[in-house]
């Protein structure tokens, strides 16, 4: 590694109490020199003597070829090094499993974590962030990379190739924050030191996607209860979309997930699955009133053997894996998304109508009727009100006027 070299030196700063100072060896990089103890002692005649090396005895002959060998073993990692910094020096000086200062190796590691808990969704987000990964580096031909090289000007670099790409940037906003996410394990491990940390304001800030029109208005609700569906299909997947917006916004992969447990004559409850294992100290459980139209819907489409264990819905089966349920949940969601779309696109709907409008519809027509965002927030299952916040639309322009007319409402 051109720029980084080493030496094996006296370290004559602190004496000990039996007169030897500490043998280290010093690696110099751009004119920083850092110092890595190799648990040596000697005083400094025996130094002299063992580098002059006239009238040696065996312990230093022996002690040399030692310290030999330790500065060999540095320039070997440096030579191999892409890119040299102290601390993944320091890792590998220190015998530290690659796997630990190995990004890729990370990731994988936190993929197959995610896989053997069940969280086949998440999991699969990982897969797909190593995929990018690796495409990236192939793209700047190499081949590691360490938490070390993770800097503010990579990131950069990465959110550019995959904008360049035809990524999105909610799609590049979440594999960054999984990178994120093994960068601060990494730091907890003792694996990074805490000054590297490059997402921070100051440095590098993950995008995200502009806040884009995702809800209907109340007229627009209307026209769409209205609508009269074509196929089964489409009034299933009409059904459906309506039965998240009635049940507080819930999305698909709870729909698909509520059983009659959940339910009793008045009202419907459950966890999120979202949050049901992110959140276990704080879990909150979501009701909704079984309104008429609720009801109808569950009548209409749900299972006809109403017992606890069963699904509402005939779509899941209790003896389905964690991938088969994955799969079918996708395919559920794929497909009433489909027919949802279809519908938008007949009543000239300015935005793409899918099972996560009818979430940000439920909150927003809430708001604009006047509910405390308190109750909003509680009826969404967050914890905190700026998520919620997150989700309302900005109001019509006519409710903006009129605000803006009591400015000279005198």
């Amino acid at each position: 590694m051109i720029g980084a070299t080493t030496a094996i030196v006296h370290d004559t700063r602190i004496k000990k109490k039996d007169g030897t100072y500490a043998i280290k060896l010093r690696v110099t990089y751009n004119r920083e020199q850092k110092y890595f103890p190799v648990g040596k002692f000697l005083t400094k005649d025996d130094w002299k003597t063992m580098k002059e090396g006239k009238h040696r005895n065996k312990t230093l002959k022996d002690l040399e070829t030692h310290l030999s060998g330790i500065e060999n073993k540095a320039i070997k990692i440096i030579d191999n090094m892409e890119s040299f910094s102290f601390a993944e020096f320091m890792n590998q000086f220190n015998d530290k499993p690659q796997s630990k200062t190995s990004v890729l190796d990370a990731l994988s590691e936190r993929h197959k974590e995610l896989t053997d808990k069940d969280r086949i969704s998440t999991a699969i987000t990982f897969q797909y962030t190593i995929k990018s990964i690796e495409d990236y580096l192939t793209s700047i031909k190499r081949k590691k990379l360490s938490f070390t090289d993770i800097t503010p000007e990579w990131l950069q670099s990465f959110e550019d190739w995959m904008t360049s790409k035809g990524k999105s940037i909610t799609t590049t906003g979440m594999f960054l924050r999984n990178l994120r996410t093994m960068v601060n394990q990494a730091i907890e491990e003792g694996n990074l030191p805490r000054e590297n940390y490059p997402f921070s304001k100051n440095k590098y800030q993950i995008p995200s996607a502009r806040n884009v029109k995702k809800a209907l208005t109340i007229e627009n609700i209307k026209q769409f209860i209205e609508y009269p569906a074509k196929t089964e299909a489409e009034q299933r997947a009409k059904d459906m979309w309506l039965f998240s917006y009635l049940c507080n916004g819930v999305n698909m992969k709870d729909i698909v997930r509520l059983k009659f447990k959940n339910m009793d004559s008045k009202r419907i409850s459950f966890v999120r699955s979202k949050t049901e294992r992110s959140t276990k100290a704080n879990q909150k459980s979501i009701t909704a009133i079984r309104i008429p139209e609720i009801n109808a819907i569950i009548e209409k489409w749900g299972n006809k053997h109403a017992v606890p264990n069963n699904y509402v819905f005939p779509i899941l089966s209790v003896d389905d894996t964690p991938e088969e349920e994955y799969e079918k949940i996708k395919q559920a969601v794929k497909t009433i998304n489909k027919y949802t779309k279809r519908i938008g696109k007949e009543l000239n709907f300015e935005l793409s109508l899918t099972t996560y409008t009818a979430r940000h519809s439920f909150a927003t027509v809430l708001k604009r009727s006047g509910a405390p965002i308190e109750f909003i927030s509680e009826s969404l299952g967050h914890n905190n009100l700026r998520t919620t916040e997150s989700y309302l639309d900005s109001f019509e322009d006519d409710t903006k006027e009129s605000y803006q007319r009591k400015l000279l409402d005198f």
